[in-house]
Formats: C-alpha cells, sequence, structure tokens
C-alpha cells in the first residue's frame, strides 16, 4: 500500500504500457534468419526482453540469458536488428488494457507523466506516438540517454531531476525485479502490473508497494494512500 500520492509517476514500456514482443520477436529472428542460424521464438525473445538492445541482440545470438562474453558477429548482428526493427516497430505491438485510459485519467487529473525504459530511443519515440500516447508524457528517458541502465537508480534520479520533484514524490510503475531494484535504489515508491514480461512467480515476490491489474486502478490507489 501507499502511504502518499505522488507527484511523479515514471512507467517503464515494455511489459508495462506495450507488449512489444511480437515485433520484438519478428525482428530477432529475421536477423538470425540472415545470419543463417536457428529462429528463437516469440516465447524465448519475451523472457530475453527489458536489458536494452545489446543484451537482447547478446541473448539471441547466444541462447543464454546473461552471456558473459560478446559473441562472434555481435556489431554486424547489432546494426541488422537495429535496422529491422525500427522498419517494423509497430505492426503487431499494442497497448496493455487500460493503458490508454489510465494514461488519460492521470493526466486530466494532474499528475506529472514520463516513460523511463531501457529500450533505445531510435525505437521509443515511434513507439509511443504510434500507439498515441506521446502525448501523455511530458519526458522520455531511454537507454542510450543515461550513463547506466535500470535496475541501476540513475534513469529514475535523473528523471525525477529533470522534473525537480523529490525522489520520495515519485512512483515508479512497471513489471519487472528491474524496475523495483531502481525504485528502491532511487527512494521512489513502486506499483507493478501483473500482465508483463516478468515471468516464473507472480510480481508479489519483487515486494512492490502495489500491484495493480490495469492502470485506471491507479487514482484509486492514490486516494488510498494516507
Amino acid at each position: 500500500m501507499l502511504d502518499r500520492t505522488p507527484e511523479l509517476i515514471a512507467f517503464d514500456l515494455d511489459g508495462t504500457l506495450v507488449d512489444s514482443s511480437p515485433d520484438l520477436a519478428d525482428a530477432v529472428d529475421a536477423m538470425l534468419d540472415r545470419l543463417g542460424l536457428p529462429a528463437a521464438g516469440e516465447p524465448r525473445v519475451k523472457g530475453w526482453i527489458g536489458n536494452g538492445v545489446d543484451m537482447l541482440v547478446k541473448r539471441a545470438l547466444t541462447g543464454d540469458t546473461w552471456p558473459w562474453d560478446e559473441p562472434p558477429r555481435f556489431d554486424e548482428a547489432l546494426t541488422m536488428f537495429m535496422d529491422l526493427y525500427e522498419a517494423n516497430v509497430c505492426n503487431r505491438s499494442c497497448l496493455f488494457p487500460g493503458v490508454g485510459e489510465g494514461l488519460k485519467q492521470l493526466r486530466a487529473a494532474g499528475f506529472r507523466l514520463a516513460c523511463v525504459t531501457n529500450k533505445h530511443s531510435r525505437f521509443t519515440r515511434p513507439l509511443l506516438d504510434r500507439l498515441g500516447v506521446l502525448e501523455f508524457m511530458e519526458f522520455v528517458g531511454c537507454g542510450d540517454q543515461f550513463e547506466k541502465h535500470k535496475p541501476d537508480p540513475c534513469p529514475l534520479l535523473k528523471t525525477a531531476e529533470w522534473f525537480a520533484v523529490e525522489p520520495s514524490r515519485s512512483l515508479m510503475v512497471g513489471d519487472s525485479a528491474n524496475d523495483v531494484k531502481a525504485a528502491r535504489a532511487a527512494g521512489f515508491m513502486v506499483v507493478c502490473v501483473p500482465y508483463g514480461y516478468h515471468g516464473g512467480s507472480g510480481v508479489e515476490c519483487l515486494e512492490p508497494d502495489a500491484v495493480v491489474s490495469s492502470l485506471t486502478e491507479l487514482p484509486a490507489l492514490f486516494r488510498k494512500a494516507v
């Protein structure tokens, strides 16, 4: 349960606002095909999302969740993937249910909104724009714009600084351990959604302050804050 109402709400992108796994998987498999490697398939790719484009490509090339070394042909594969995904960033991706309405409600209520993601800026703004929710975000922070990625607190601290809002008055909404760890380290409150790419056991095991099944539930959650 939240003990205060936030001034700033920062949202993760993949798995929180947008189901992007279909287009990411298509781009990964097209890249692998050009390299003469077997397709990974969407179920595997879904488990690889969330740590930035470099890590996604390394995982696709090696099949390992945490590859230690840079795989052969990495630079070639990364360039190939970037081009393929940019050209097909929003073919099958869609907002999760309640996202559009939830963001609209929150902006109408006066909350300041941001998207903070490990995704590259080359894809983030076009994706948000194509799905009609870029207009709700005062600030969009991407993986290539910060010195470090989530779960490091840097992206959230820089976002709070941009808004001139104290971290203690800020909320992170996400779907993964990266989001919770970054929020805790930054001093943000944190709420999780259960429908994203966390995988395995439910998001409750991450011990967020609250879990909501839809962003439309956030206003009621804030009204209950002490």
